[in-house]
């Protein structure tokens, strides 16, 4: 017997883990549903109400937070689960929008930090009410507290392991 906390143990049966038990697969689908259908709806959330995308909001709101408003590019791409290609072309469309602006690291010029702007600052800030209010009642009001943060401490377990060398 396991507690929660730790992780099951393989089966007895060599075979057994070729495929999922009847309630390992139901919990399975809930959470390849969720990871599908969570963020297309939160991206359709912010295109209609803000016209940004998910990853550009992601970017705008990690900007915001970093010292001076600036990051390397490379970090960004990093942080928002993106390809430096993928983040330089959503990067490029926020520049043209007046959102950032890019420029050679002064610390390092091999690098290329992104700089948000005051008026990326203002779009953050103008599309964030509506986003926590629909990401409430998805997700935060849906669940108790505690519930909440048992969600929050798998989702860090599951990254851990995602991003453990040993895979």
């Amino acid at each position: 017997m396991t507690t929660e906390d730790e992780p099951p143990q393989a089966p007895a049966d060599e075979h057994a883990d070729l495929w999922l038990a009847p309630g390992e697969l139901a919990s399975w689908l809930s959470v390849v549903r969720l990871m599908t259908r969570l963020p297309w709806a939160i991206d359709a959330q912010l295109q209609r109400d803000a016209e940004l995308s998910m990853v550009e909001y992601m970017a705008l709101a990690m900007l915001s937070e970093a010292p001076e408003w600036t990051l390397r590019m490379s970090v960004l791409a990093e942080n928002t689960s993106s390809s430096l290609s993928r983040l330089s072309h959503m990067v490029k469309r926020l520049e043209s929008r007046g959102y950032v602006r890019r420029e050679a690291d002064p610390a390092d010029g091999r690098f290329t930090n992104a700089i948000l702007l005051p008026a990326g600052m203002a779009k953050l800030e103008s599309a964030a009410p509506a986003h926590v209010a629909f990401v409430r009642r998805l997700v935060v009001d849906n669940l108790s507290a505690e519930r909440l943060r048992r969600l929050g401490q798998d989702a860090e377990r599951i990254l851990q392991r995602i991003d453990s060398p040993a895979r």
